[in-house]
């Protein structure tokens, strides 16, 4: 069984800042840093490192070899990888002295994902795999529908909020990965579990809570809840991606649900001890010891 993720790979420009910058404000940061990152990168890293075997489906521009290379690194295959003569996507993300973060993402060849491309990728997976995606590069919606016609296994995390997830039909999708802005946007509503449960009978909601931990619901099933594991908090940016990575390679080595909670509380823990946010996730060995 492999994932399959149909991802963004970004170029992350990291500033440290007092508190992010509010409107008409012009602020002086106090360091600066680039890092590689994107969802989507971060997510395949993570899931690599949490054991799985992970094919990225994504583009990158001229600029984009120390994307490719940080996936080879993490045994990620690249095989399907596009390279585009648009420049690779990019975030400018502001890191205040909380550890708390405010990000733009500017998508560049991300947005260069073809159908005919993705079309392509879907002869290799079958009904055992896993499809991952993130909203950060084009199709995404395309892809669900591809999948769900092959019978094929959809993880959404529903990020960043845009308006193309209105063209997202969550009946066709099998876990749904949310914090709590992400969860009052897909369910319109405060009650997230509530009310998506609800909606979709068939989806699972695994909502992300910070320091509360995280819950995971189904309809007609228990809800299971996860609580969070203390750490200092040095840069937040890649905690979320940290968990899915984690989160989805559990379900597809058949981990329980609570087992895949727990991994992915701790390995998004450590994560926010680092700053950066592919560099920042932890090996699977780092966090069966914590």
């Amino acid at each position: 069984m492999k994932l399959f993720n149909f991802g963004s790979l970004n170029i992350d420009h990291v500033y440290d800042v007092t508190h992010q910058v509010q409107t008409g404000e012009t602020i002086t940061a106090t360091s600066y840093d680039v890092f590689i990152g994107g969802k989507g990168l971060n997510q395949s890293i993570a899931a690599s490192k949490a054991g799985a075997q992970v094919v990225h489906i994504g583009a990158i521009g001229p600029d984009g070899s120390l994307l490719k290379e940080a996936l080879v690194n993490a045994g990620v295959d690249v095989s399907q990888l596009i390279e585009t003569d648009t420049p690779s996507g990019h975030a400018i993300i502001q890191v205040n002295e909380q550890g708390d973060n405010a990000i733009i993402v500017y998508g560049g060849a991300n947005q260069q994902l073809s159908k005919t491309a993705i079309d392509q990728v879907f002869h290799l997976i079958t009904p055992e795999d896993i499809v991952l995606l993130q909203n950060e590069i084009s199709n995404v919606d395309y892809i669900i529908e591809r999948a769900y016609e092959r019978k094929i296994p959809v993880v959404l995390n529903y990020s960043p909020i845009t308006e193309s997830l209105s063209l997202i039909d969550l009946n066709k999708v099998s876990y749904l990965l949310v914090n709590e802005i992400e969860g009052r946007a897909a369910a319109k509503d405060s009650q997230v579990i509530e009310v998506l449960t609800r909606a979709y009978p068939q989806l699972s909601v695994v909502l992300t809570l910070g320091d509360k931990g995280a819950k995971f619901a189904k309809a007609g099933r228990e809800v299971i809840t996860q609580k969070a594991y203390e750490a200092v908090v040095v840069d937040t940016t890649g905690a979320g991606d940290t968990f899915t990575g984690f989160f989805v390679a559990s379900v597809l080595s058949n981990k329980s649900i609570k087992e895949a909670l727990d991994l992915s509380c701790k390995a998004s823990a450590i994560a926010i001890g680092k700053s950066g946010a592919s560099n920042s996730v932890p090996t699977l060995e780092e966090v069966l010891d914590k």
